[in-house]
């Protein structure tokens, strides 16, 4: 495998890490704007009100975007697998 190889493999993988992580924490970010939003307007200064929802939604995000997750994992599986048996 030569170094345009390594690189090509390198960017697939960051692809598919953005892929992976990106909506998980995008459904992180605004249920804690919305929590936070929710404390501000009625005053409630509780610093772990926000763990709760945050957990719940993050991972009903998980459930829903398991298939999209192990298909972009499948892809890049097999793309090294063509990479490794390659000659």
């Amino acid at each position: 495998m030569g170094g345009a190889e390594a690189l090509d493999l390198a960017r697939e993988s960051m692809w598919v890490l953005i892929v992976m992580a990106g909506p998980i924490m995008m459904v992180g970010l605004v249920v804690g704007v919305a929590v936070g939003l929710l404390q501000a307007l009625t005053q409630i200064q509780e610093a772990t009100l926000v763990f709760v929802p945050k957990i719940l939604a993050i991972f009903v995000a998980v459930i829903l975007m398991l298939p999209l997750m192990a298909a972009s994992m499948s892809g890049l599986m097999n793309t090294i697998m063509q990479m490794i048996i390659r000659p």
